[in-house]
């Protein structure tokens, strides 16, 4: 197989090889990546499918096992801020929330430096590239130990659940990639926050682990918010309105619930109908969104194994890690 195929080395044919997070592990994990080879490794947000963001034939396996198009940009991931600034110019702005939240669940959207490594393919031919230091400290010695940015989306098929753990990896992307790096289930659940700070006043992309308060109050003002971008080129990751993509179709502020429907609940309330359900996944029983936010993928990954076509979402909070929720499931209901 060529270097950006899924034949992992020394692993059985049509495998995925599956590492543990131990120094060999690491040094396998960061071989292959090296290699040109695709590498699944955890964040604490969600597991990201990583190459080399340096090598285009590397980060076009991205784009083949994950049947993602080729417009849409992709995270470059770094081991610390000082790494980050080699390949994005950051202004005061960009400058103030790295150090308030980095190492931690935020992208920032920002133009490259002359100099940058990430190959003109990871920034979707755009002047500009998304980075960000993770919070994890697998992901810091991994990223350590390759030495070079790391571009990884959500390591799953593209529009499709996001992973928080390794068998949701294995389950979309098994024998598509040469290695799965297993650092256990991730705590955040809900992927970046992303913040474009292009010029002018930052922009709100994607809300995610990092919520709009938390922003607003490092920047001492508010941060607009950008609508979801089905147009050719969207400026940064997770701006199609069509995504976290379940199979089966996604109905939102459900009251109550249709007999054969699964139900995704929040809380401690019951809706109508729900012991006619196929079946069902709460969130949060307590109504804590953090919570919530921890288990959204999983959930909704278990209630569509169920084979029912319809998932039913009872109201969840839009405040703090509900904004991130809520767009999420927005987007797994858009139009396909």
């Amino acid at each position: 197989m060529n270097d950006r195929g899924s034949m992992p080395v020394g692993a059985p044919s049509g495998a995925t090889a599956r590492l543990a997070g131990d120094p060999a592990g690491l040094a396998e994990a960061a071989r292959l990546l090296r290699a040109g080879r695709l590498v699944a490794f955890p964040t604490e947000t969600v597991y990201g499918l990583g190459a080399d963001a340096t090598n285009p034939a590397a980060v076009t396996g991205i784009f083949d096992a994950k049947e993602r198009p080729r417009f849409n940009p992709l995270i470059s991931h770094l081991p610390d801020a000082t790494a980050a600034r080699r390949e994005g110019a950051l202004d005061r702005v960009a400058e103030r929330l790295a150090e308030a939240f980095w190492p931690g669940p935020l992208t920032l959207v920002v133009p490259a430096t002359p100099g940058t490594r990430v190959c003109d393919l990871a920034r979707a031919g755009l002047p500009s590239l998304a980075l960000r230091v993770p919070a994890s400290p697998l992901a810091h010695e991994f990223l350590a130990e390759v030495g070079r940015p790391v571009a990884a989306p959500s390591a799953n098929r593209s529009g499709r659940v996001s992973p928080t753990r390794p068998e949701h990896v294995l389950a979309d992307l098994d024998g598509r990639i040469a290695a799965l790096l297993d650092g256990g289930a991730t705590p955040v659940g809900v992927e970046s926050t992303v913040v474009a700070c292009l010029g002018g006043r930052p922009r709100l992309l994607r809300p995610g682990g990092i919520t709009r308060e938390a922003l607003a109050e490092v920047l001492g003002q508010e941060v607009w918010s950008a609508e979801a971008d089905d147009s050719a080129r969207p400026i940064g990751p997770g701006l199609l309105a069509s995504h976290y993509a379940p199979r089966a179709r996604v109905r939102l502020d459900a009251r109550s619930i249709e007999a054969g429907d699964a139900a995704l609940l929040f809380g401690p309330d019951s809706p109508g109908g729900l012991p006619k359900a196929a079946a069902s996944f709460n969130l949060s029983e307590r109504g804590d969104l953090a919570e919530a936010a921890a288990a959204l993928f999983s959930g909704l990954r278990r209630l569509d194994a169920s084979g029912a076509a319809v998932i039913a979402v009872t109201p969840i909070p839009t405040t703090g890690l509900g904004e991130a929720i809520n767009d999420r499931l927005r987007r797994a209901a858009a139009p396909r």
